[in-house]
């Protein structure tokens, strides 16, 4: 399909079914990993279902015209002036770009707020005009940073989408030791962000909320929560992830990992579990990632024995992942504290089955039919049920491939990023008065897509008669 990124019209006039989207994207990259790779991914799939112009910083300009976006289809916002000293202060308190990310989005707070005041320069003749339908800030995801724009653009009479929001999931009990070693000091304090100014403006001001998980929803106040429509925050694309586990199932199983090697990830419960099947020849693990943990596991492999059954190297590049994790059966992920779970997408994607915690963004990924979620605890029950739960696939291998199936299917019908911007063409035409019913995805997704059910709300000022839908 044709990308209509940049195509907006200069004239005004009453909202269509594909309505005309300002696109906020400061981190949007298609280059990186992580946010600025999903602000690139998301924006471009919604390029393709509805016109869009897309607005980002200027760090990622040559990054998306090496991937051909049209130079008039973006626009580029220089705020290093405020965002370049911002950063080197986060460097300095977080010790390690690995470590302290409340830290770090509560700095980004402070250049986002002037990235917006020159948005807002930019765009404030434009959006006046009646050149967009609607404004839509897609990063960044973090709850913890307002934007003061969603006041701006209501007053103009446009409407604000916000989100997807994600984060609030709480640390779990028993992993105070871990919380320190990522140098998570700041989370203790992580509520008061809903006293600073502009978090009540910004959801008053927002016409649409989008929340990326549960624990997201449960952070925003009552009163705003008809606004919000729920869209797990990652998605794959599919021509990324076009293989799929072939191997016939045999033994040893191999379970791999992937992911930052730092405390919270849990690769090291992994091993733990996996340790005795692994000197029994009945499992091997692949650890993919690296980080200031890869000394420690090392040490722990050596110790346990376990040296000829883990294969530890490190990275792996993005676009060799999929080879990589293809070669093995299940996808073991203890992470304790995991707020979307991208990586769980793309090995289901494979056709992996996931085993999560029950807990975070994984558990609203993965279903009872698709992989396994195992009880939260404290760290030996934790390595205790992951070891349990692999000692039934060895016991029983026989409905891996199936399960690995259904997974493979559900990431392919429900969590692509095209099917995340035709979610999000509905929740624009929700916005702008030209569908009537709120859009109701389930939450989380079920297994089989839900249809979209009736605002609580009734009929929305200016929406169309049953006639006309």
């Amino acid at each position: 399909m044709r990308s209509a990124i940049g195509a907006s019209s200069t004239s005004k006039r009453a909202p269509g079914p594909h309505p005309r989207v300002l696109l906020i994207a400061e981190a949007a990259n298609p280059e990186w990993f992580s946010e600025p790779l999903l602000g690139w991914s998301h924006s471009l799939a919604i390029a393709a279902v509805t016109p869009t112009h897309l607005v980002t910083h200027q760090r990622n300009q040559r990054a998306i015209l090496r991937a051909h976006l049209p130079r008039k289809a973006f626009t580029v916002i220089d705020s290093e002036a405020v965002a370049a000293p911002v950063f080197k202060l986060s460097t300095l308190l977080r010790g390690s770009l690995d470590k302290g990310w409340t830290t770090f989005a509560a700095l980004s707070g402070i250049s986002y707020l002037y990235f917006e005041w020159l948005v807002w320069r930019k765009f404030e003749s434009r959006l006046r005009r009646g050149e967009f339908d609607l404004v839509h800030r897609l990063t960044p995801v973090s709850p913890t940073i307002p934007s003061p724009l969603a006041a701006k653009v209501d007053n103009c009479g446009i409407p604000f989408v916000l989100g997807p929001l994600n984060g609030g999931t709480p640390w779990p009990p028993g992993f105070d030791s871990v919380r320190k070693k990522e140098r998570e000091w700041l989370s203790y304090l992580r509520g008061v962000y809903k006293q600073l100014p502009g978090y009540e403006s910004t959801r008053r001001h927002s016409t649409v909320i989008i929340v990326a998980s549960r624990a997201a929803l449960n952070e925003v106040p009552q009163q705003y929560r008809d606004k919000c429509i729920y869209i797990p925050e990652n998605a794959i694309d599919p021509e990324r992830f076009s293989l799929r586990v072939e191997r016939l199932v045999r033994f040893p199983l191999r379970v791999a990992f992937v992911g930052r090697l730092v405390p919270y990830k849990g690769a090291d419960m992994l091993l733990e579990a996996a340790a005795p099947l692994i000197r029994q020849g009945k499992i091997t693990v692949d650890i993919i990632g690296d980080g200031p943990e890869m000394p420690g596991l090392r040490k722990l492999v050596a110790e346990a024995g376990i040296t000829s059954g883990v294969r530890l190297d490190g990275w792996v590049q993005h676009s060799h992942l999929q080879r990589r994790l293809v070669q093995s059966d299940i996808f073991g992920f203890p992470s304790v504290r995991e707020f979307g779970g991208a990586v769980v997408l793309e090995a289901m994607a494979l056709g992996l089955v996931p085993i999560v915690l029950d807990y975070g963004g994984p558990a609203e990924l993965v279903t009872d039919s698709t992989g396994y979620r195992i009880p939260i605890g404290q760290r030996d029950q934790i390595v205790a049920r992951f070891r349990e739960a692999l000692t039934r696939l060895v016991r029983n291998p026989s409905g891996l491939r199936e399960m690995g199936t259904r997974a493979r299917n559900r990431v392919l019908q429900q969590l692509t990023w095209q099917a995340k911007a035709r979610q999000m063409l509905e929740v624009y035409r929700w916005a702008v008065h030209v569908k009537r019913d709120r859009p109701n995805f389930g939450m989380p997704f079920p297994d089989k897509p839900l249809p979209v059910i009736a605002s609580p709300r009734g009929v929305l000022p200016g929406g169309p008669t049953s006639s006309e839908r």
